[in-house]
């Protein structure tokens, strides 16, 4: 049976040089998910404590952009080492967190000081233009500047991740940081935070406050917030953008997805339904932004791909996400697990497909835990919610299409376009489909793996803006256009 694992330090809210053991915005029961039981107490930030962050962030981000640009870099560069050295310790924090699997964890660990190292190496390539003036010979400028102190809220699936993708290329570009982090996953971001005081970073340039929908409706709002990027579902980045509009607050999302994956007869099968399956249900129990959801196969091969992904899900080893022998462990908590399981019970009463395997909770010595089987469903029509709203859990669609066009035209038919997925040996359809996708990333043979070079961000209803590359430390930039006048 699942242990409840206990942690070692008492959470605090990470503001300036303060560690804050209590905070206005009361206390949050922390629970692990594989048991169910609580295995931190969680201190809570206020509208009080936000306005404080603010403050601090808004000092240190003058003290930051003074510093020489090697001095920046070198701290970043410091940071990126400490998180290498700090990884058993992240890993485990993140597993207490949303219970993400120990042989995955160290994994966004590495993502994170990979960031890091990225960013550092950009600071002192930050380069402007000039242009030419008609009519004149006036010196006419074009600089990127800092917004100042950048907002950051992080998704509980990934919270590392999160930091990673906006932070590093907030702090390159010369901005301070308020990251909140959900009540949900607080615990890696607040030693993040530690490990950015215990570099050298200027005391307040990285303030973590975990908080809850108070708390960020206080972030969003604050007039010191210079930018905001937020990690999470449509229907809070919808609120968001109504709280930013008193203050016409720039904003970049980074929302959910219902990711189509199309795979040809072509493909190599084997390669196919191993991406399905571990890109479907089984990474993280399916809650990812990037899951591919809706698997669309051509149907010469319809049924021996869903006779090979039902045995390729069904074996794997479900359980204690501290085992390092466990591939999948539970969902994030018992309203998560309430919620997916009532989806899976209406797509059955409702007749919208077929159940091939999984469905249920699973019981005996993990009945206390939020844990569900690797839902497979095939049949599915692309028109019913189950292929329409983003479930957020172990559950996929399988449906058969006949032609390229008819799978690019049921891919496409979503509100979503975060990531796509694609499998063929044909190099020209390849480029065909690829063009064709309504997508802001898509992977062809490929798992979806971000890298901080290659920009991520989403089209239609999966938000806007983008993270990594160039185009990620642009979004924490601003331009502005300086016209000296020579002579008179």
């Amino acid at each position: 049976m699942t242990a409840t694992p206990t942690i070692d330090t008492e959470p605090a809210l990470l503001i300036g040089e303060d560690r804050l053991a209590e905070a206005s915005g009361g206390t949050f029961d922390h629970v692990f998910p594989g048991t169910g039981q609580v295995n931190a107490v969680i201190p809570m930030a206020g509208p009080e404590e936000i306005d404080r962050a603010v403050r601090s962030a808004a000092a240190a981000q003058r003290e930051w952009a003074a510093l020489p640009v090697e001095r920046r870099r070198e701290l970043m560069i410091a940071l990126a080492r400490a998180i290498d050295a700090d990884t058993e310790n992240l890993a485990r924090l993140n597993v207490h967190d949303y219970a993400v699997p120990i042989m995955m964890a160290p994994g966004q660990v590495g993502l994170l000081s990979k960031f890091f190292d990225y960013y550092a190496g950009w600071i002192d390539k930050v380069t402007g233009q000039t242009a030419p003036v008609m009519g004149s010979h006036d010196v006419n400028m074009i600089t990127r500047e800092p917004y100042g102190v950048i907002g950051v809220i992080v998704p509980w699936n990934g919270p590392l991740v999160g930091i990673a993708m906006a932070v590093a290329p907030a702090l390159a570009g010369g901005n301070a940081v308020v990251i909140k982090p959900p009540e949900l996953a607080p615990l890696a971001p607040l030693r993040f935070g530690e490990l950015c005081r215990e570099v050298g970073l200027p005391a307040g340039l990285v303030n973590v406050v975990p908080g809850g929908p108070e708390a960020g409706d206080a972030l969003v709002r604050h007039r010191g917030i210079g930018k905001l990027h937020f990690t999470g579902s449509g229907a809070t980045a919808k609120k968001i953008a109504v709280a930013a509009a008193d203050t016409l607050k720039p904003l970049s999302f980074e929302l959910g997805g219902k990711s189509a994956n199309v795979v040809f007869a072509d493909a190599n099968l084997d390669r196919a339904v191993m991406i399905a399956a571990f890109m479907g249900p089984l990474t993280q129990s399916g809650q990812s932004c990037a899951c591919g959801s809706r698997i669309l196969v051509e149907r010469s091969i319809y049924p021996e791909f869903q006779e090979r992904l039902v045995a390729a899900v069904a074996h794997v080893p479900i359980g204690d996400p501290f085992d390092p022998s466990m591939m999948m462990g539970p969902v994030v908590s018992a309203a998560a697990a309430d919620r997916i399981t009532g989806t899976i019970d209406e797509a059955v009463r409702s007749g919208t497909g077929r159940l091939l395997t999984g469905g249920k909770r699973l019981g005996g010595d993990l009945a206390e835990g939020y844990y569900i089987e690797p839902t497979v469903f095939a049949d599915v029509p692309n028109s019913s919610p189950l292929a329409q709203i983003e479930t957020f859990g172990p559950v996929v669609s399988v449906m058969p299409f006949d032609t390229e066009d008819e799978a690019v035209a049921i891919a496409n038919d979503s509100d979503f376009g975060l990531v796509a997925y694609a499998h063929t040996s044909d190099f020209e359809r390849a480029h065909r489909v690829s063009g064709r996708l309504e997508a802001g990333s898509v992977w062809i043979n490929a798992f979806s793996e971000i890298q901080p070079s290659g920009p991520y961000g989403g089209y239609k209803e999966s938000g806007y803006g983008r993270l990594g590359g160039i185009e990620g430390l642009h979004e924490f930039t601003q331009v502005k256009n300086t016209r000296i006048t020579l002579g008179s």
